[in-house]
């Protein structure tokens, strides 16, 4: 999959998407990552960006001609359809991103990631290039660019290859529709806590069965909605009740 990042900070971004997981992949030629400098584009002779918002107010509001270019050339020499690529503008406005939009997006051959900043961006542009806007939470943030990271590191990690296992993100937090169990590991004490015995039992039933319960109940008292979600995709299944038998004699 490609990753194509429009941005007026194209250092802020490829600061995170060079290191640990996601930049192993991109060395290994897993996933292709893409910034692209907005400023660049801007026919102005200052290369300006932004000017005032139209029908007054505070602030800078980004202009549509830079971003426009700025996609066409990004996109330019995409071997990938139309219909597989996902234009994405990261705005509070925008559906809460989660782990089932993350696997959504896992499906396109290619993403395009518009930063905003300032006021925002030229709502022309938005409906000229834009399929959806996506937010990463209900605060406000100075620009895109993190927000950016964080749709690229949710998609790129469920690529094939580019974490080792697929079980390695299908039992996480969120993944299953639960929160995770918790986790140890050596020394068995330290600071005078002890690791569960059952996880040092050996038995891999008893195991996941502790591990479940954990889930469970960390879920319900930290995130009553997932939760309920939860016991209404996995409703308990009623004991079968035991057919009592008729005495001796009786037809």
């Amino acid at each position: 999959m490609k990753f194509n990042i429009l941005t007026l900070f194209p250092d802020m971004v490829e600061g995170v998407l060079s290191t640990s997981i996601i930049g192993r992949a991109r060395q290994a030629g897993l996933i292709e990552i893409a910034t692209h400098q907005i400023r660049d584009y801007s026919a102005n002779r200052h290369r300006n960006v932004d000017d005032t918002p139209a029908g007054g107010g505070v602030g800078m509001v980004m202009t549509a001609q830079p971003i426009y270019d700025c996609y066409l050339a990004a996109v330019k020499d995409s071997p990938v359809p139309r219909e597989a690529r996902r234009v994405i503008y990261l705005s509070p406005k925008g559906r809460v991103f989660n782990q089932q939009i993350a696997e959504e997006l896992s499906h396109y051959g290619e993403l395009v990631l518009l930063c905003g900043h300032y006021e925002g961006v030229d709502q022309r542009v938005l409906d000229e290039i834009v399929d959806e806007e996506l937010s990463v939470g209900d605060y406000v943030l100075t620009g895109g660019e993190l927000p950016a990271c964080i749709v690229v590191d949710a998609v790129a990690r469920l690529l094939p290859g580019v974490l080792a296992d697929p079980a390695c993100y299908e039992g996480e937090s969120i993944a299953t529709g639960l929160l995770e169990y918790p986790q140890y590991t050596k020394p068995a004490v330290w600071n005078e806590r002890e690791i569960p015995a059952v996880l040092l039992s050996g038995d891999h039933a008893k195991v996941d069965a502790w591990r479940q319960e954990q889930s469970l109940a960390l879920t319900r008292e930290r995130r009553p909605d997932l939760y309920e979600a939860y016991l209404a995709a996995h409703p308990p299944v009623p004991a079968k009740k035991k057919r009592k038998k008729a005495p001796p004699g009786d037809a």
